[in-house]
């Protein structure tokens, strides 16, 4: 999934380039790009599906040129995960009715690869021989209260467990209480199935969605299937398939797992997952010469010095035409600072 705009990221993350498509780690390689590389060991490129607002369909295309255009599927509008992974799932099922299929989103992190690709593949073979929608679950460092949690149940098999509920994103009080209990695992957003356990669940659950869009069927991975999209997509509900099947659902699995993940979804956390200097700064771009300043993200344009004095948990970002200088701890107004931008500039700074 490659498709949204990465507001609380701007003013790195624009609307013609979000944040999927940086090179936010400084490898040298766009969120996107590694994304594709980590499933490559388990998956040949010809399997791997981008699903992208159609704005962007350019920008995938030139950094994975080996993907055919029938591997990009181009959303006409943006209405969440749920019509997304339904397309998806029927797209797939025309190509191959019994495929298992993983849904992940493009701008993570995966420190661990290696132990990400066993607990996919653990979860492959189960949804291969079951009815079951599996969500992979990170087991939590600390009591985050910007992720989703889920709750585990019972143990089906070995390493993997009925989900008992899900949570939203909780205050802290209750992210410490599930931490504590050793119960609760943070929501990634990974999802694997076969692709007639999800359209079943998409029946039973979200008939709505999956009746507008199985109209299209006959016309999956030909030249009609664009002319379809653009017509009948819109009309979905804007709602994420967490909401609209995981809640739902009775057979939902977890895979409690541990392989160095962020989901990258602000500036802070990105500050964590960069190198640092003694003062607990990450500096990335040009050169920054730091005084009494500790504890701050400082990315500037490469061959730009930068001189900062008695500034701590501050987020420096210089991208030529903006500069942003905002509190680490208030870092979640970001995406309510572009609704002022656009007030005050319109949309040139978006």
């Amino acid at each position: 999934m490659a498709g949204g705009v990465g507001s609380r990221f701007w003013p790195g993350s624009r609307e013609a380039r979000p944040k999927q498509f940086l090179d936010m780690l400084g490898t040298g390689k766009s969120l996107l790009q590694l994304t594709f590389e980590r499933f490559l060991p388990i998956c040949p490129p010809e399997n791997i599906f981008i699903v992208t607002n159609a704005a962007y369909k350019d920008l995938v295309k030139e950094q994975l040129p080996e993907l055919t255009d029938n591997q990009i599927l181009c959303e006409p509008s943006r209405n969440n995960t749920a019509p997304c992974v339904c397309y998806t799932a029927l797209k797939l099922q025309a190509l191959d009715p019994m495929a298992n299929f993983i849904i992940a989103p493009s701008d993570h992190i995966v420190l661990k690869e290696a132990a990400f690709l066993d607990k996919i593949k653990l979860a492959l073979g189960f949804a291969a021989q079951h009815e079951a929608l599996i969500t992979l679950g990170i087991q939590p460092s600390r009591p985050d209260t910007g992720y989703g949690y889920i709750q585990m149940d019972t143990e089906a098999e070995q390493g993997i467990y009925k989900v008992k509920r899900f949570a939203e994103k909780p205050d802290l009080e209750n992210a410490r209480a599930f931490v504590h209990s050793g119960e609760y695992l943070w929501n990634a957003g990974i999802f694997i199935w076969n692709v007639h356990s999800i359209l079943q669940a998409y029946k039973n659950h979200a008939p709505d969605i999956f009746q507008i869009l199985s109209q299209g069927n006959g016309l999956w991975n030909s030249p009609g299937e664009q002319g379809f999209i653009d017509i009948q997509y819109p009309q979905t509900r804007n709602v994420a398939v967490d909401v609209a099947i995981m809640e739902q659902a009775e057979n939902v699995y977890t895979i409690p797992a541990e392989f160095g993940w962020s989901d990258l979804g602000t500036w802070a956390s990105l500050h964590l997952e960069l190198s640092k200097d003694e003062q607990g700064n990450a500096i990335t771009g040009g050169t920054a010469i730091p005084i009494d300043t500790s504890n701050c993200l400082i990315r500037t344009p490469t061959g730009k010095l930068t001189v900062l004095k008695d500034l701590q948990d501050y987020i420096i970002v210089d991208e030529s035409d903006v500069l942003l200088i905002y509190p680490k701890s208030k870092e979640q107004e970001i995406k309510q600072v572009t609704a002022l931008v656009k007030k005050e500039t319109g949309d040139q700074y978006l």
